[in-house]
C-alpha cells in the first residue's frame, strides 16, 4: 500500500500533506491522554513491531502478496491517537532510510495507511465491544473484524485519492475493483496477525492493552450507605518485572522477524504494486529521492550476501524505529506530566 512518488499529482499530494500534518498535531495532543508510565514504552515497541511485520509479505493470490498495515493493531494496543503516531513513525523511517513509499507522497501514505486504517479499525472495534460480551475473547474477536475491514477501507481511500489526483488515465472502475478485491484478501492476513498479537498480549497483560481497559468491573465499597469505587491496589513487583519482560520479548521477536524470518517472505509484488503494474498506473512513477540510501530496498550497501544484507537492514530498521518511536512517545508523556505545572 506504500504509494511511490508519481502516482498522485502534486496538488493532491500537497492537500494530503496538510491533512496528515493536522492529524498528527491532533494525535500528539490526544496521545497525551492515552500514554502513561505503562504504555509509553509499549508504544515505541509497537512501532518497531509493525516495521518488522511489514517486512513479512505473505502470498494472497497468484503473483500477489500482502503485508500488515498496522493501524488496527496499534490503535487497539496503545490507543487511536498514539496508533496514528506509531504507523506514521514507521512510514517516515521506511521513506527516509529504505526508499519505501515516496517522500512527496508521504502525506498520501500517512493519510491512507495511518489515519484511515486507525480511525476505521478503532471505530469498528469500539462498536463491536458495545454489543459483544465483556471478556478477553471479545477483544480478540473485535480486533480481528476491525483489522479485516481496515485494509479494504485503505484501498477505498487510495482509489478516491487516485480519482482526484491520479497521474495516469486508467478507468476508475478498474482501479477500484482491483484494489478492493485484492485488499479484502490481504485484510484476512492483517486480521489474523492483529488478532493473534492482541490476544497474546491480552492473555499476559490485559492492563497494557488500551482497547481492553474497562473490561474488569471495578470493586465497589459501601461507605455511609453509598457505593464508591475502591482504590486500585498497587502493582506488585512481579507485574513490573512482567512488563519489562514483555517489552524485551517483543523487541527480540521484532528483531528475529525482521532480521531472519523476513528472508523467507514472499517476493511477489504487494497489492498496490500488482494493481499498478497490471493497469498501467506505475508508468508515471518517479525515482525515489532516497534511492541512493545505503539501506534502499531493505538491503545494506556493499553487503553481497542477500540473506545477511536483508537481515542487517531489518535489524537496523527495528532499532531505529524503536528509538525514534520511544523518543517521540516519551516526549509526549513528559508534556502530559508537565502540563499541570505549567498551568
Amino acid at each position: 500500500m506504500h504509494v511511490p512518488d508519481g502516482f498522485i499529482d502534486a496538488p493532491t499530494s500537497a492537500v494530503t500533506a496538510v491533512v496528515a500534518a493536522g492529524a498528527l498535531a491532533v494525535s500528539l495532543r490526544g496521545a497525551r491522554r492515552e500514554l502513561d508510565e505503562r504504555t509509553a514504552p509499549l508504544a515505541g515497541l509497537v512501532a518497531a513491531f509493525i516495521f518488522a511485520v511489514q517486512m513479512l509479505n505473505f502470498p494472497v493470490a497468484a503473483g500477489t502478496s500482502g503485508h500488515l498495515l498496522g493501524g488496527a493493531l496499534a490503535a487497539i494496543l496503545v490507543g487511536p491517537y498514539t496508533g496514528v503516531l506509531c504507523v506514521s513513525v514507521v512510514l517516515l523511517m521506511q521513506g527516509i532510510l529504505f526508499a519505501d513509499g515516496g517522500l512527496t507522497a508521504l502525506g498520501v501514505n500517512i493519510t491512507d495507511m495511518a489515519i484511515v486504517t486507525t480511525v476505521v479499525a478503532y471505530a469498528v472495534f469500539r462498536g463491536l465491544l458495545k454489543v459483544l460480551p465483556r471478556g478477553r475473547r471479545s477483544v480478540t474477536a473485535a480486533a480481528f473484524v476491525a483489522a479485516l475491514l481496515s485494509v479494504p477501507a485503505a484501498a477505498v481511500a487510495f482509489t478516491l485519492l487516485y480519482a482526484v489526483g491520479g497521474t495516469t488515465d486508467v478507468a476508475l472502475g478498474k482501479v477500484a475493483g482491483a484494489m478492493i478485491g485484492v485488499h479484502v484478501l490481504i485484510g484476512v492476513g492483517e486480521a489474523a496477525i492483529t488478532a493473534l498479537t492482541v490476544g497474546a498480549v491480552v492473555a499476559v497483560r490485559p492492563d497494557l492493552v488500551y482497547g481492553a481497559r474497562g473490561l474488569r468491573q471495578g470493586l465497589k465499597l459501601r461507605v455511609n450507605g453509598a457505593l464508591v469505587d475502591a482504590p486500585e491496589p498497587a502493582a506488585p513487583v512481579a507485574a513490573r518485572t512482567s512488563r519489562r519482560t514483555l517489552w524485551i520479548s517483543g523487541l527480540v521477536t521484532s528483531l528475529v522477524l525482521a532480521g531472519f524470518v523476513s528472508y523467507y517472505a514472499s517476493a511477489s509484488p504487494d497489492g498496490l504494486e500488482k494493481v499498478a503494474h497490471d493497469h498501467g498506473i506505475d508508468t508515471r512513477t518517479k525515482e525515489h529521492a532516497a534511492a541512493g540510501s545505503p539501506l534502499a530496498d531493505y538491503g545494506v550497501e556493499d553487503v553481497s550476501d542477500a540473506r545477511l544484507s536483508g537481515g542487517l537492514a531489518g535489524v537496523i530498521g527495528v532499532g531505529t524505529t524503536v528509538v525514534a518511536g520511544s523518543a517521540v512517545f516519551w516526549a509526549v508523556r513528559r508534556r502530559r506530566t508537565s502540563a499541570p505545572e505549567a498551568l
